[in-house]
């Protein structure tokens, strides 16, 4: 592969047959289509355009993309249109990021109920923050939250956390004035927190099991039991439960470069990739565990296809949401009411954006270094010049 930088498509192109043979049987339908999607992205198989510069002329032929939400590929662009448009909601605040993480002893009840599982996940957790920052004891606010999920660790294991994102003050009740924190590099308490958190999912899943809405198959038949189900809730409940919250950071411009690296990773990206040899995948990770000491971990190569799509998330499933006044039925006239008191207005969203996030929502001429490229309406690939393309195609059979 000289002068290819490796990606999770050539991982799933060498080995996606073996993969199949192994555990197709168990892959759900999105499943499938991550692994036919990522492995044809930006190759003629799915389809090719026509681009022209807006200064020169200079025309390409450009092959598709697959714009599937975990496609390590596509997340870049997505993710900078996204931010251009949330650049808009942001207040000229600190802000602090507070992660909520479930103990591992739930990761495989939701990793077979993940559609209930983790929106009673963005439940708790949104909940719990805005209830303590609403407290008078603590904040006596209305906040907003911008909340991700992701569901990895560093070696893509199952973890399911949420990363909120939270302007470090808010609306007082009565909407009267805007409310900083008490205390510099403080946001809300850490263990209320966690324990308010606890107590609210562990509410949730106990109400969802007398409803009958929590799935038991395979390996967790064990839990489906009322005395075995309950037993394990009360060992939850005797156990703390990890929140961590970042001391309040920056403004506008930081919390742009902060939200770029959360909300449209994936379980791993293509820049953490270092062979395929052999059968074995070899990555750049952090272990956790040891105060994120850096190494290389190797995996067998059908392994990590299966780790992969371990984070396949259902269809439709929305892992970036809104509470508080960030909510989308009243996000605006919140927003109005706190820059009113925060005697500011609201910024300019392409001010906001580094060089580099700019350039990445534009393709700029290869010719002439000045234009910018330009899909061009309706053009049929009869009507495009003869270029050569760079193929690279597998057609795959998930048979």
């Amino acid at each position: 592969m000289s002068g290819h930088r490796l990606e999770v498509a050539d991982v799933f192109h060498a080995h996606q047959h073996e993969f199949l043979q192994r555990w197709g049987p168990a892959l759900s339908d999105q499943q499938r289509k991550v692994l036919r999607d990522i492995g044809l992205c930006r190759t003629a198989a799915l389809g090719t355009h026509l681009e022209r510069c807006d200064r020169c002329n200079y025309e390409t032929v450009a092959c598709d993309s697959c714009r599937n939400r975990h496609c390590p590929k596509c997340q870049s662009s997505a993710r900078d249109r996204w931010l251009l448009k949330q650049a808009a909601s942001l207040l000229p605040v600190p802000y602090a990021h507070v992660v909520f993480t479930v103990p591992e002893q739930l990761a495989p009840l939701a990793l077979r109920n993940q559609r209930l599982f983790y929106s009673l996940l963005f439940r708790a957790a949104s909940e719990t923050l805005l209830e303590i920052a609403a407290d008078p004891r603590h904040l006596g606010a209305r906040i907003g939250v911008l909340a991700v999920l992701h569901t990895w660790s560093q070696n893509l294991r199952h973890h399911p956390h949420l990363h909120c994102l939270v302007p470090a003050g808010g609306l007082a009740l009565d909407k009267s004035r805007w409310i900083t924190t008490r205390r510099h590099g403080f946001f809300l308490p850490v263990r209320v927190l966690s324990r308010m958190f606890r107590g609210k999912l562990l509410a949730f899943l106990k109400q969802s099991y007398r409803r009958g809405e929590l799935c038991f198959a395979g390996r967790l038949a064990e839990l489906s039991t009322p005395r075995a189900f309950h037993s394990l809730l009360g060992t939850l409940r005797r156990k703390e439960w990890v929140v961590y919250s970042k001391p309040p950071f920056g403004g506008p411009e930081h919390v742009l470069k902060y939200l770029a690296r959360y909300t449209h990773r994936v379980a791993i990206s293509n820049g953490r990739l270092l062979s395929l040899e052999n059968g074995q995948v070899s990555f750049r990770w952090r272990d956790s565990r040891h105060n994120n000491r850096s190494g290389v971990m190797n995996l067998d190569a059908v392994e990590f296809i299966r780790r992969f799509l371990l984070h396949v998330l259902p269809a439709g499933f929305v892992k970036i949401r809104h509470f508080g006044l960030l909510a989308n039925r009243n996000r605006r006239q919140a927003l109005a009411l706190c820059r009113l008191h925060l005697r500011t207005i609201a910024p300019d969203p392409g001010s906001l954006l580094t060089e580099q996030q700019k350039s990445a929502l534009s393709r700029s001429c290869p010719q002439c270094k000045c234009g910018t490229l330009h899909v061009v309406p309706h053009s049929s690939v009869a009507e495009m010049p003869s270029l050569t393309l760079a193929t690279h195609c597998v057609a795959f059979d998930s048979s």
